[in-house]
C-alpha cells in the first residue's frame, strides 16, 4: 500500500485483497469495524469541536461524545448545543446504526459461509445429501413403475 494513499482507500484496498485471497473472515470484519469506528470517532470528535467549541472545548471531549454516539450508548453527559452540531450528531447516529447493521450482516454471513465450507469439506453438505436422497427415491419410483406396467416401459 502506498503511504500517501488516504486511509479509506487503504481500508478498501486491504479488504478487497483479503477477500480475494481467502474470503472476508469474521476476524477481518472485526478489524475493519474497529478501524472505521476509530476513524469516525476521531473525525466526528474533531468536527464537533470545530463546529461547537463552547460545548466541546477540547477535541478529546468531542471524541468521547462521538464514542458514546457511534456505540449508541449516549450517556447524555455532553450533547451538541448548536443546530450544526445536532445535524452532525444525526449523521453520526444514523451512520453508526447503519454501519452496525451492515457489519453484523457481514459477520453473520462469514460464519454461515465458513460453516457451509466446512460441511462441504467434511462431505456433509445437506443440499447434496437431499439431492442424492431424491435421486434414490426417483430410482425406486421408476423401478416400481416398471414392475407395474406389463410392457416394462418406464
Amino acid at each position: 500500500m502506498a503511504p500517501d494513499q488516504p486511509i479509506p482507500g487503504r481500508l478498501l484496498r486491504w479488504t478487497s485483497s483479503r477477500e480475494q485471497r481467502r474470503g472476508l473472515r469474521p476476524r477481518d470484519a472485526a478489524i475493519l469495524i474497529i478501524a472505521v469506528w476509530f476513524l469516525a470517532i476521531v473525525v466526528f470528535g474533531v468536527v464537533e469541536h470545530l463546529v461547537d467549541p463552547k460545548t466541546f472545548p477540547k477535541v478529546w471531549l468531542g471524541m468521547w461524545w462521538a464514542l458514546e454516539t457511534v456505540t449508541t450508548v449516549g450517556y447524555g453527559d455532553v450533547v451538541p448545543a448548536s443546530a450544526e452540531g445536532k445535524a452532525i450528531a444525526s449523521v453520526l447516529l444514523l451512520g453508526g446504526l447503519a454501519f452496525l447493521t451492515v457489519i453484523i450482516a457481514i459477520i453473520t454471513g462469514g460464519f454461515v459461509a465458513r460453516s457451509q465450507r466446512q460441511a462441504v469439506a467434511a462431505g456433509e453438505d445437506p443440499v447434496i445429501e437431499r439431492i442424492e436422497a431424491l435421486g434414490s427415491e426417483l430410482k425406486e419410483i421408476r423401478a416400481e413403475l416398471r414392475r407395474l406396467r406389463p410392457d416394462g416401459e418406464p
